[in-house]
């Protein structure tokens, strides 16, 4: 009896020199993210935030970090649809005149700078002692951990502030922005390897046990190549899930931070820096100075836990 075979499957067994895009069109995952409308507009509202703090200088109608651009006579205008607007500024200005639209772009490319570091950073960290705990194991993996579990009953805000203020006192409590940059990055990095430890741990101790680790162990290869060339691939995909949920909870610690006045200065601020700024105007009229920078951190940090659910259900079969 004849079986018939899909288009898609088919195209892939008969056309295995397809590029790579090709590849991607046809896959599962293509699948499942063009069948979810939700996940398409929150991977198309990230992707707009990404653009628009790459080219926000091009973008912008203001640089507000440049006083000679600044039109202090223009302060606390409210956005342009209200009565007392003006159509130069679209979502009104601070205190000091800055257009809000342009401080908003120019703070998502703070956040998103310091948020993608910081994800990078702890998963180097965790992904490292993970692996290495679950290869080696023996004593080496109980130091490893135990410091895990015991900074996982502290709160992550709590270690970064700790590490903040340790910085501070060594550098007489004032930080420029690469330095506090910088700081921000180390201090979230810190507070977050331990998530990415634990489940590379786990993975490892599945995959140490089969086959193909155990002949690379036979014909003599490396420990540290056995665990960057065989483990690390197989070990990725809860990691990815981890970094793409992740970038939003370091986004969200970075505005935390910087709104408790321990993130980046003010003649630089992020989405935390500038809802601390428009917190001081909440109750004398200027609601437009808090409220637009918090509903664009509300947006970016939804947009990007969206697209993280969408990929551990992706690369999860069991919950497809």
């Amino acid at each position: 009896m004849a079986v018939e075979v899909e288009p898609r499957t088919a195209a892939a067994v008969q056309s295995p020199g397809r590029s790579a895009l090709e590849r991607l069109r046809d896959s599962d995952m293509w699948f499942s993210f063009t069948r979810s409308p939700l996940t398409v507009t929150a991977a198309a509202v990230t992707l707009a935030y990404f653009l628009a703090a790459l080219f926000a200088p091009l973008i912008t109608p203001q640089n507000p970090f440049d006083p000679a651009s600044l039109v202090y006579a223009d302060a606390f205008t409210p956005p342009a649809w209200t009565e007392d607007g003006m159509a130069a500024y679209l979502l009104g200005t601070d205190d000091q005149g800055r257009d809000i639209l342009s401080t908003l772009v120019y703070g998502a490319r703070i956040s998103l700078l310091v948020g993608f570091a910081a994800v990078i950073f702890s998963a180097v960290l965790g992904i490292s002692l993970g692996i290495l705990s679950g290869y080696v194991g023996g004593f080496l993996e109980t130091v490893i951990m135990r410091t895990a579990d015991i900074q996982l009953t502290v709160p992550g805000i709590l270690v970064a502030l700790m590490i903040d203020g340790v910085v501070r006192v060594q550098f007489g409590g004032e930080m420029d922005e690469k330095l506090a940059i910088m700081v921000l990055v180390l201090a979230i990095g810190i507070s977050d390897w331990p998530k990415y430890a634990r489940v590379t741990r786990g993975a490892t101790l599945v995959e140490r046990n089969k086959e193909y680790v155990q002949a690379a162990r036979v014909i003599g290869i490396h420990p540290a190549l056995i665990m960057l060339r065989h483990i690390l691939p197989n070990v990725m995909g809860p990691v990815l899930v981890i970094a793409t949920i992740g970038l939003a909870l370091a986004i969200i610690s970075e505005a935390t931070l910087s709104f408790l006045g321990v993130g980046m200065p003010p003649t630089t601020p992020s989405l935390g820096t500038l809802i601390r700024i428009g917190n001081n105007f909440l109750f004398s009229g200027e609601w437009w100075i808090t409220f637009f920078p918090c509903l664009a951190l509300v947006v970016l940090a939804l947009s990007v836990n969206l697209l993280g659910d969408w990929l551990r259900d992706a690369l999860n079969p069991k919950l497809r």
